[in-house]
């Protein structure tokens, strides 16, 4: 993913999101929304186009996953 966020399928970054994240608490549509546990903007979003991820939302989501093992 960190290699080529550009050519990243969407079930793959939604298996790594549900991992992390747990289920999105919106889906259905166009976009799956999860949360993540600090305050500010708690959310990360990704987004079907094509059976591709969008690759600035596969970016958002590995900086989200850097800043969550960070904590830890």
């Amino acid at each position: 993913m960190r290699r080529a966020p550009s050519n990243v399928r969407f079930a793959d970054v939604w298996k790594v999101c549900v991992h992390y994240f747990g289920m999105p608490r919106q889906s259905g549509t166009s976009h799956a929304v999860f949360r993540t546990p600090w305050p500010g903007d708690p959310r990360v979003s990704v987004q079907d186009f094509r059976g591709q991820a969008k690759p600035y939302q596969v970016k958002q989501v590995l900086r989200t996953i850097e800043r969550w093992e960070a904590k830890e």
